[in-house]
């Protein structure tokens, strides 16, 4: 029998396989040969099989090392479904108690256990270097090796202290395995490892089955996902976010709009994190809501969709979350929204850390940003950040692709910022480049005396974008390279030179704008010039205003503004908890004024036949916002309202929007305490009357009609009482 009949008898025996995947075999064999390897293969790509099937057929227990309790468990549970003894695999870990601890070293002496998982942190414990001495070790299994890296996605210091371990225990051959390595971090891995000489497995990156999308991130975010998931209905997906509050408030709002969902992060307790992986690997649940701890290793094929609230830190984690979906080869949605705020607050959580590592984390999510607004096909930029050329020019699998923007000729811009990198000979980052080309005096150009250079203010008249735009576009064409190791100086390669030799045509797509659309909110509780839907039904509403207005002898606009009855004439909310997702409408002002207008609303759908909008079934969690809970609360202690700014960090006209927000949405607050001590008795009195008799609450013509006595923090405060009193 041929050794690689051998292997694939091996396989269909242990794992049930009639063949392998890609590298696999070859990889295999390079273990049982007992040299160092290293494994570069995507996720789905079966790696963990790498070292899974050499571990059985060598003698000794192989050592794998990884990051995650939860992956322990699941790689464990999956080699004991494949074997008849649960002694085959183990794992020690801070989840064992002594009894169990000691059950795991029995099977291990008896030479039942092939494979032994460990967190880096429990191989540095002296009990357990001790025992892991006295065993006979296969071979070390570095998994998720990328975690070596501080340019790595996933850096842990304590894996930069695997090698002086594995050389304590006893020195015998490494497998390091990743799913996300730029070659930065490959480097990195095998240096730090002490692998210089290891056989270099790499597949290919490219996951041709996942569609990759970028939205713009705005206030609508919750109704998009919501929508989205019930359209891929009965799937199994994943939604990715950065915070644990965010996490535990989005799993809400899902269940709230009867979205089967659980969340997922490290701040649960192990027993629940454990519980929801199950559901979710078990499919008795379909969403789970999480951080980044979820899914390393989680091995389930059938994930349909991957979805990121907020834009990952980089690349790298953002190409690993979204390879666990159509892992078995068949539909993968990918969507991220995305958002230059997010960027912004990614940047500030690293404030406070080395400037070193500050200055890998920008860099990164430069990386992310350069992906997220590139015009160019989503698979090429991804590929090429992996050092992998894709020569498609259109992959028909992305949102780039299947909306292609019209191409510019960009042949002198392109000449323009080749020059400009030679001529600062390497030593540059993008932003230097396009600040001598627009002809910016900064610091660092005046220092240099780079205003001097011929080249100096030659682009101002081009927007600072399009310079953006040809620098990433000239990358991906291999004129340009960035060298991250030097924080992202910008060199001119070999390709550059013989262009600047001899220049062809090169045409380029505009970045997508996200500046526009992240703006985007949901309509305004006041003014604005939006217009409702079904003017018809808006009419009738205003209406019955006017007659609850003269009834209730209250100005029109404290039962319901504007903007409301615009919203209610586009969604028509036919119950009382579908009008109060209406903005500025509250629980409060609902119950009060809104039995008539749903009831007009019913009507008016079911006389004309309307087919309501899937947004109004986009249900909100009651009192999500924690800030304003945070000031009801505090107003009603009588905490001033400037202290309140203060503690929250508010600007105090950003204080009156949160305020003016509560009152319009129909909650009662009563900040008389502060009002008598800042304004005049007789002011407030002006002021409250002049409300009481307009037909509108404009704060503008509320300015001019009161003149230049008032204030307009007076008139916002009175305006505040006001409504609180009359409408609430």
């Amino acid at each position: 029998m041929t050794e690689k009949d051998y292997l694939t008898e091996q396989l269909k025996k242990h794992f049930g396989f009639g063949t392998f995947k890609g590298n696999q075999e070859a990889v295999i064999q390079n273990v049982l040969e007992g040299r160092d390897t290293f494994v570069l293969m995507p996720t789905g790509g079966g790696k963990s099989l790498c070292y899974q099937l050499p571990s059985l057929l060598m003698n000794g227990t192989a050592i794998v090392i990884s990051p995650l309790i939860a992956l322990m468990k699941n790689q464990v549970d999956a080699m004991r479904h494949f074997s008849e003894d649960n002694g085959i695999a183990h794992f020690i870990n801070s989840s064992l108690n002594k009894q169990a601890i000691d059950q795991v070293k029995d099977d291990i002496r008896s030479g039942k256990t092939k494979l032994l998982y460990v967190a880096p942190e429990s191989l540095t414990k002296e009990e357990n270097i001790e025992f892991l001495r006295q065993i006979p070790v296969s071979f070390y299994a570095v998994d998720e090796a990328h975690c070596i890296s501080e340019w790595g996605h996933d850096f842990r210091p304590e894996y930069r202290r695997i090698r002086p371990i594995i050389n304590e225990i006893a020195k015998r051959p490494v497998i390091a395995l990743t799913a996300t390595a730029t070659p930065k971090v490959q480097l990195d891995i095998q240096k730090n490892l002490g692998m210089m000489n290891a056989a270099v497995f790499k597949s290919s990156f490219n996951r041709p089955n996942l569609y990759y999308e970028v939205r713009a991130k705005n206030k609508n975010v919750d109704k998009e996902i919501v929508k989205f998931i019930k359209a891929n209905d009965k799937k199994s997906g994943i939604v990715y976010c950065l915070s644990r509050k965010k996490v535990e408030d989005f799993t809400e709002i899902l269940k709230a709009n009867g979205i089967n969902a659980l969340a997922y992060h490290a701040g649960m307790d192990s027993l629940t994190r454990s519980e929801n992986q199950d559901a979710f690997l078990m499919e008795a649940t379909e969403v789970i809501v999480a951080t980044i701890a979820f899914g390393m290793g989680i091995d389930k094929p059938d994930v349909r969709y991957v979805i990121h609230y907020d834009i990952p830190k980089s690349l790298e984690g953002y190409y690993q979350e979204t390879g666990r979906s159509g892992r078995d080869g068949g539909e993968g949605k990918c969507v991220v929204f995305y958002t230059r705020k997010d960027l912004q607050k990614l940047e500030k959580f690293m404030q406070g850390k080395p400037i070193s590592e500050q200055e890998i984390g920008k860099q990164l999510l430069e990386e992310t940003k350069a992906y997220a607004e590139t015009s160019v096909c989503r698979r090429k930029a991804l590929l090429h950040y992996f050092g992998e050329e894709y020569t498609e020019e259109n992959c028909g699998n992305c949102d780039n692709c299947l909306n292609p923007k019209r191409q510019v000729e960009a042949k002198e811009l392109l000449i323009s910022v080749l020059e400009t990198v030679e001529v600062l000979k390497d030593k540059f980052k993008a932003d230097h480049v396009i600040d001598i080309l627009h002809g910016k005096m900064t610091s660092e150009v005046i220092s240099y005396e780079h205003d001097e250079l011929e080249m100096f203010g030659t682009g101002k008249d081009e927007d600072e974008k399009i310079w953006n735009t040809v620098i990433r576009q000239a990358m991906i064409a291999g004129f340009l390279d960035k060298d991250i190791e030097n924080y992202g100086l910008l060199k001119l390669t070999a390709e550059g030179r013989k262009y600047l030799k001899n220049p062809v045509s090169f045409k380029i797509s505009e970045d997508n704008d996200f500046e526009i659309e992240e703006n985007v909110e949901e309509t305004p509780l006041r003014g604005g010039a939006s217009c409702a839907v079904d003017p018809v039904l808006y009419s009738i509403m205003k209406d019955l205003r006017k007659k609850l207005s003269k009834k209730l002898e209250v100005p029109p606009y404290v039962i319901f503004q504007d903007p409301s009855l615009e919203a209610m004439a586009t969604n028509y909310p036919v119950t009382i908890e579908e009008l109060q997702n209406i903005p500025g409408v509250g629980a409060g002002k609902a119950k009060r004024y809104g039995q008539e207008f749903v009831e007009i609303i019913k009507r008016h759908v079911t006389e004309n036949e309307i087919e309501r909008p899937e947004d109004l079934r986009i249900r909100t969690v009651a009192n999500k916002s924690r800030l304003k809970v945070f000031i009801v609360q505090s107003i009603d202690r009588k905490v001033a309202l400037d202290d309140i700014a203060l503690t929250k960090g508010l600007e105090f006209n950003e204080l009156l929007d949160e305020i003016e927000a509560i009152v319009y949405s129909g909650t009662k607050i009563n900040i008389d305490y502060f009002l008598n001590e800042v304004i005049d008795e007789e002011h407030i009195e002006e002021i409250y009357n002049y409300f009481k008799e307009t037909e509108t609450d404009d704060l503008e013509e509320a300015i001019v009609e009161l003149g230049n006595d008032y204030t307009e923090e007076e008139i916002r405060l009175v305006r505040i009482k006001f409504i609180s009193e009359l409408a609430n």
